[in-house]
């Protein structure tokens, strides 16, 4: 591995935080580039890096592997398993099931104090683009789609999109790009959270389905390039999609 990274002293040292963290940790990893999809990594010289005993360790990586993340050999280690195109449209068809009536149920709810957390995170992004800090402003693109999830009480499924945008961040890219820059991607969250602001839910929903897609379609590009698959990424969104990401 290209880091050694020991667990915080404090942690709480009960297994299921000890696991928590070493999953968190392979998270991480993956989406700053320490690990990357397909190499072979030793449990054991990760346990000694993290400063923690091979259990939660181990534990961790099972548990990531139930979620598709990682594959897990004993005695050969585990590896990150890379996102496909196939993955991506599956993905990308889950959460607009979820968070297009996310976004409409939001609308309805009328939260309290929502309109300013949704204003300080879109503020933040803002400054994060003006800085060029990628990964930062993706976190916080995260927090808003997870604040949207919470106002429409979906706390499950907020919990299933976050396990969910760490399998495309697997990619080892973003979708900010030539084709589509920060300002792009705020300007499409603009209009779920006037829509949600306005108690528009049908509004809402439409808006979130077109980022959704936009952000899809994009991302199973970049799948299909770093596969070497020459396919058109629209068709084969339409393909993989039909019947679910209407």
């Amino acid at each position: 591995m290209t880091r050694t990274s020991r667990l915080r002293p404090g942690r709480a040292e009960s297994g299921g935080s000890l696991t928590e963290a070493v999953m968190d940790h392979v998270r991480t990893s993956v989406i700053d580039g320490s690990m990357r999809p397909g190499e072979w990594y030793s449990a054991y010289q990760l346990a000694e890096e993290l400063g923690i005993s091979r259990s939660p360790v181990r534990e961790g990586l099972l548990r990531l592997e139930e979620a598709g993340l990682v594959e897990f050999v004993r005695r050969r280690g585990f590896r990150i398993v890379p996102t496909t195109p196939e993955d991506v449209a599956e993905i990308f068809s889950i959460r607009i099931a979820l968070e297009v009536p996310a976004a409409e149920r939001a609308a309805l709810a009328n939260a309290a104090g929502w309109a300013q957390d949704a204003a300080e995170l879109r503020a933040a992004m803002v400054a994060a683009a003006e800085r060029d800090e990628q990964q930062l402003f993706f976190e916080i693109d995260q927090q808003l789609h997870a604040l949207i999830l919470d106002a429409g009480a979906m706390p499950r499924s907020r919990r299933l999109i976050d396990q969910l945008r760490t399998s495309t961040r697997l990619l080892g890219a973003s979708t900010a790009g030539d084709k589509r820059g920060y300002s792009d991607i705020i300007e499409e969250h603009d209009p779920i959270v006037s829509a949600i602001l306005d108690g528009a839910a049908a509004a809402a929903g439409d808006a979130m389905r077109a980022h959704l897609v936009t952000t899809g379609v994009l991302l199973v590009a970049q799948a299909l390039e770093r596969a070497g698959r020459d396919e058109d990424p629209g068709a084969l969104w339409d393909r993989l999609t039909a019947g679910f990401a209407r």
